[in-house]
């Protein structure tokens, strides 16, 4: 089989097609190779596979989908599906957000939301809100405007910014917030950046203020105590939207359906994709306020927002969801990080200080991130412990100088345990 005609995402397609790892199965906690090899999933897929890969509950409810029903526009048609998996959703959503917009992932999902945002404004008369305020850090998926409103440079290197766009400053503080377990005690004063951002453009000419509750990507950066709702405070203050992208924290990461509920912080608009089939499938979703939809809806006649996708609550997709939350609500998963799992996960990957030249372990609920020095040449010790741990049969995600975690939400212990282990055989082969 040749391999050149696959240009592969984020990836060093020159390395990998000299060495491919091509993977044939997956089941639960595991995938396995061509070769036979297992690896533990540590990752959940990229932050998706919550519930553990290949569940046969969801595979038969797209079979059964596809074979009745494989296809059909959202546009001024429907499907019985969407309109009930839109119901289930906003019944588990936080407060008055009680409407969803169905997109193919979280990058489309975040570009949603910014176009509903500048809709809202332009509803009210308000058509000069077009500036985005995000954080550096940030991923906000790889589309256009995502990209502009991301925070990590590789990302924009090469593509510029669309569009207005300004930056708060990363709450990451190793000097005073080093090996925190959960929220940061310290590091609230730094949303007090909104304010200086404010005052530079103008409330009259903000949109919207976009933030994932916890950094993903960026390094797994849980908010320090009191940030999230300092920053709802100075937008409500401005009458400025804040909008949460949940992909990567939604669907029981933290412990909760959404990290707003987790951090009793409702936005007026949120995001998810990943967890919402469980990677099974593309599928993503914005969520609004009542009054963003009533707004925007009542503004018009005929068709309100010329926004859409040919995919958007694709019937195969909304049946893999619905199958999905029927497994997260029979095996109580939104919530069973704070059973115990979270606890001893927490426990497990802090015993890891140990390691040679960690200067920083943090977590909160299913998300963790271990940090390594920085090294003055090579590559960084994310990146090669990666590549050892891939050796051990382990599945981490290496991103800079940290290594990334976000196990399926059905990890038990010996799981964790197995982890460890093979970790340090991976770190010893480094030091």
């Amino acid at each position: 089989m040749k391999l050149d005609a696959h240009w592969m995402p984020f990836t060093a397609n020159k390395a990998f097609k000299q060495s491919p790892i091509l993977m044939e199965s997956s089941s639960g906690m595991r995938w396995q190779t061509e070769e036979g090899q297992s690896f533990l999933d540590m990752t959940a897929g990229l932050w998706c596979t919550n519930l553990g890969h290949s569940r046969q509950k969801v595979a038969e409810a797209m079979y059964e989908s596809a074979k009745k029903l494989s296809y059909v526009p959202s546009f001024n048609l429907g499907h019985r599906a969407s309109f009930e998996l839109a119901e289930r959703l906003v019944a588990h959503s936080p407060g008055d957000i009680n409407h969803v917009f169905f997109t193919n992932s979280g990058s489309e999902a975040i570009d949603t939301a910014l176009k509903i945002a500048m809709a809202y404004h332009s509803a009210k008369g308000q058509s000069g809100r077009k500036i985005f305020i995000a954080r550096e850090r940030a991923y906000h998926g790889v589309n256009i405007g995502g990209t502009s409103v991301g925070g990590i440079i590789h990302n924009s290197r090469h593509f510029d910014r669309w569009g207005s766009v300004d930056h708060l400053p990363h709450t990451h503080d190793l000097a005073n917030n080093a090996f925190s377990r959960g929220l940061p005690e310290t590091g609230v004063e730094k949303a007090s950046a909104l304010k200086d951002l404010v005052a530079l453009h103008g409330a009259e000419n903000i949109a919207a203020v976009v933030v994932e509750p916890i950094a993903g990507a960026g390094g797994v950066l849980p908010p320090p105590v009191g940030y999230l709702k300092e920053l709802r405070r100075i937008c409500d203050e401005h009458d400025i939207l804040l909008i949460f992208d949940e992909v990567v924290t939604g669907f029981g990461r933290t412990g909760s359906f959404t990290a707003s509920i987790e951090f009793d912080v409702i936005p007026d608009m949120y995001t998810s994709a990943k967890g919402l089939t469980s990677g099974a499938v593309p599928m993503g979703a914005t969520f609004c306020k009542d009054f963003i939809y009533d707004t925007v809806v009542g503004s018009a006649e005929g068709i309100e927002l010329w926004h859409g996708y040919t995919y958007s609550a694709h019937p195969i997709a909304c049946a893999a969801a619905n199958a999905c939350l029927d497994i997260y609500e029979e095996e109580s998963l939104f919530t069973r990080v704070n059973s115990g799992i979270g606890a001893y996960f927490e426990n497990a990957i802090h015993s890891l200080s140990d390691l040679p030249q960690v200067v920083d372990i943090r977590n909160y609920g299913l998300l963790g991130a271990i940090e390594f020095a920085p090294q003055s040449e090579g590559l960084p010790l994310g990146s090669r412990l990666f590549k050892k741990s891939m050796e051990q049969g382990l599945m981490v995600r290496g991103a800079g100088d940290s290594i990334i975690l976000s196990p399926p939400l059905i990890i038990e212990e010996q799981h964790v345990d197995e982890f460890v282990d093979k970790l340090r055989a991976a770190a010893r082969d480094i030091f």
